[in-house]
């Protein structure tokens, strides 16, 4: 069964509305063309009209996302960096988003996050605890080197 094909008009009116309802990145743009069918020789004149109009635009859609996971889920800067670059957002609007995360709140939230999951693990040995601490930040995307620091002030 084939899907009916698009026209480009319609096509764009979908994507604009699917651009203004959140920030998208121009991956996941593409996606969504796939998805609606349309052909793949009209991919590049449709994002590049988006962009034109504003509806994308890929740094925007760094700070935005990078600024989300950081005060919402707490991610730090590894893991933020990993999933933009998995979005294939380009380095240079990965790194104008990481400038968004102030050190200061970066390095608080982190001995915050710290201190919660040490003193919420009942496991009586210091190293474990230590060790368990680590694990955890380490997969909230926080760098090694600085959760050391943090959990080295105890």
């Amino acid at each position: 069964m084939y899907k009916k094909q698009l026209t480009k008009e319609q096509a764009l009116q979908k994507l604009k509305h699917y651009c203004a309802y959140q920030e998208r990145c121009h991956s996941e743009v593409k996606e969504k063309l796939y998805s609606l069918g349309v052909w793949k020789k009209e991919h590049d004149e449709l994002i590049s009209t988006l962009i034109e109009e504003n509806y994308l635009n890929e740094e925007r859609y760094a700070i935005a996302f990078a600024g989300g996971k950081w005060r919402v889920k707490r991610w730090g800067r590894v893991k933020i960096k990993y999933e933009l670059q998995q979005k294939q957002v380009s380095d240079y609007c990965i790194k104008k988003a990481m400038k968004q995360i102030e050190e200061d709140e970066y390095q608080r939230v982190l001995k915050e996050l710290a201190d919660e999951k040490y003193a919420s693990l009942k496991a009586d040995q210091y190293m474990i605890r230590y060790k368990k601490t680590l694990d955890y930040l380490t997969r909230r995307g926080f760098e090694p080197a600085l959760i050391r620091e943090a959990l080295g002030k105890e």
